[in-house]
């Protein structure tokens, strides 16, 4: 069994939130792949499902952010599961938006709701950071996390969000560069190869070759079995035959 937990905070106000992107990751998985209805269960709301034989339980804590951690330990206790058994999906102030990346174990740099579940069941959790981009000034971040997405995010926001629906199942298995496959394969998918280049207008020269002189056409050379050309006729003998006799012998 395997506990997919996404962060955010609870009730409409907040629901489009940079902040909520946890929530609609596991919203994404629900509906794509027919799980339970969500209900109330362990602070939290929680649907089920499964990947091939391999339970897998949703959950959205609904302690607020800053104590995810009460909601998260008491399903890992009443399920008897292990940390290593759960994957939480967070916003990520470091990673541009669009960007996602898997991590197993590690700090919480500074994320309240991971700060929270640290304190219930330790760092040795799996987590995928979702992208959110950061807004430049430390000052201005807890306003930033808290603002909804804008009209111009939707696109690579829904992108993530399949991509992430997308590898589920390879996620449930426990094997994390199948899921990144399968959402690189949504946010950057391959080009087509079928493109052909266009074509140039007729007269246009290549611009990688020189232009040449142009040559003197070569004479066609005489058909061999034609006859040759008749010489002049040669001018008419006026001499008499003593004469022709007489030039003959000298």
């Amino acid at each position: 069994m395997k506990l997919f937990v996404g962060l955010g905070n609870p009730g409409t106000k907040y629901a489009g939130n940079r902040h909520n992107i946890g929530f609609m990751a596991l919203d994404r998985i629900a509906e794509d792949h027919g799980f339970s209805p969500w209900r109330t269960k362990f602070q939290a709301q929680v649907s089920e499902g499964k990947f091939g034989s391999e339970k897998v339980i949703l959950l959205k804590p609904e302690t607020f952010m800053n104590l995810s951690g009460k909601s998260v330990g008491e399903a890992m206790r009443f399920y008897k599961l292990d940390s290593t058994d759960i994957t939480v999906f967070h916003d990520e102030l470091d990673l541009a938006p669009g960007k996602c990346r898997a991590k197993a174990g590690g700090g919480h740099a500074g994320h309240n709701g991971l700060r929270s579940i640290h304190q219930h069941i330790g760092p040795h959790y799996d987590r995928i950071r979702m992208g959110i981009g950061h807004p430049g000034n430390k000052n201005a971040v807890s306003g930033y996390v808290l603002r909804d997405f804008a009209k111009a995010d939707q696109d690579w926001l829904d992108d993530v969000l399949r991509g992430i629906s997308d590898g589920a199942s390879h996620l449930a298995a426990g094997d994390s560069g199948k899921f990144m496959n399968a959402v690189a394969l949504r946010v950057n998918p391959p080009r087509s190869s079928t493109t052909q280049p266009k074509p140039k207008p007729e007269g246009t020269r290549p611009t990688s070759q020189k232009a040449t002189k142009p040559q003197k056409a070569t004479p066609k050379p005489a058909t061999p079995n034609a006859e040759p050309a008749p010489k002049e006729a040669a001018a008419e003998d006026t001499r008499s035959a003593m004469q022709k006799l007489m030039d003959k012998f000298k």
